[in-house]
């Protein structure tokens, strides 16, 4: 099998985006928007999406429900990413519809098939499929087992591997779980997920993941950048400035900018920096995928902010 560069893997939605209400209704009330939106989701999607617009040979794995193929696969190809990577079942695609007023949003989810992913990324084909990547993304909450048994093969293969599990609080607070974030090569916590998994603040978190033995230890700091602890030496980056709209996967941007760089074995203030770049810029439109940079995009972005 044919080597490609980023398997990305991780729990896949559709997205139905309800924007404009002026008020919350109360029980029995029933109120209207116009402003509506159907979008893939899911931080596997948009990390997947934001290297494929890099350039990057990309693939998706994830599990769907079959009647949704087609429709997800055609949206994917706009990233110039297949869908056939993706497991197809007789069931339903998880489901988050998002509600949002003027200065306040809810989300309400539906795993759907997505339960069915777990097993899948135990199967024979599918290790032998993360085996060609030269990076390999979890976009989940991985159990420990999966975890202890899957990283060393990866490893073994010559893989990179990388870990955001977004705010799963049980996951962030478990001891069990500092054994896996030992166990890859990179883990992408904002400063609320930070804080979960040091006990503390996010200030002190890269000393105790440093303590702890995870390799690499970094923390996305938002619209204050991103800080990474190599040794001795504290890497810091800034965010660019740019008009936000919507910070909707700006977290998983800035995941895809990061591994972007360690694709091309960039030193660490370049890997934080394109993240950060990243990041910002896939905030200047609604949803989390329409303002993902292209690569000229994030060269200019580079060179206007930190320098050729």
């Amino acid at each position: 099998m044919m080597k490609f560069e980023v398997a990305v893997v991780g729990e896949i939605y559709i997205d139905h985006v309800l924007t404009g209400f002026a008020k919350w209704p109360e029980p029995g009330e029933e109120v209207f928007t116009r402003q509506y939106a159907r979008e893939i989701g899911g931080g596997a999607v948009n990390t997947a999406c934001a290297l494929a617009r890099l350039g990057r040979s990309t693939r998706l794995f994830g599990v769907i429900g079959a009647v949704d193929a087609g429709w997800i696969g055609e949206r994917l190809g706009t990233f110039n990413l297949s869908g056939d990577t993706l497991e197809k079942i007789e069931g339903n695609t998880g489901v988050t519809v998002s509600v949002s007023m003027r200065d306040d949003r809810s989300f309400f989810t539906y795993s759907g098939e997505n339960d069915k992913l777990i097993p899948i990324l135990q199967s024979e084909a599918m290790i032998a499929s993360l085996r060609n990547a030269k990076h390999v993304h979890f976009a989940l909450p991985l159990p420990y087992t999966v975890a202890m048994s899957l990283l060393p093969i990866l490893r073994a293969a010559g893989c990179t591997t990388s870990l955001d599990v977004g705010f799963q609080y049980e996951w962030l607070c478990s001891s069990e779980n500092r054994e896996t974030c030992r166990s890859v090569d990179y883990m992408f916590p904002n400063e609320k997920e930070a804080s979960l998994l040091s006990g503390g603040d996010a200030a002190g978190y890269l000393s105790f993941a440093q303590q702890e033995g995870f390799p690499n230890p970094l923390v996305k700091l938002g619209s204050h950048g991103a800080a990474m602890l190599i040794g001795d030496i504290l890497y810091e980056a800034s965010s660019p400035l740019v008009k936000v709209v919507d910070t909707t996967g700006a977290g998983d941007a800035f995941d895809a900018g990061f591994i972007d760089g360690i694709l091309d074995a960039a030193a660490p203030e370049v890997r934080l920096n394109r993240a950060c770049i990243c990041g910002s810029l896939s905030t200047r439109a609604a949803g989390a995928l329409s303002a993902l940079p292209h690569r000229k995009e994030l060269e200019r972005a580079f060179e206007k902010n930190y320098g050729a």
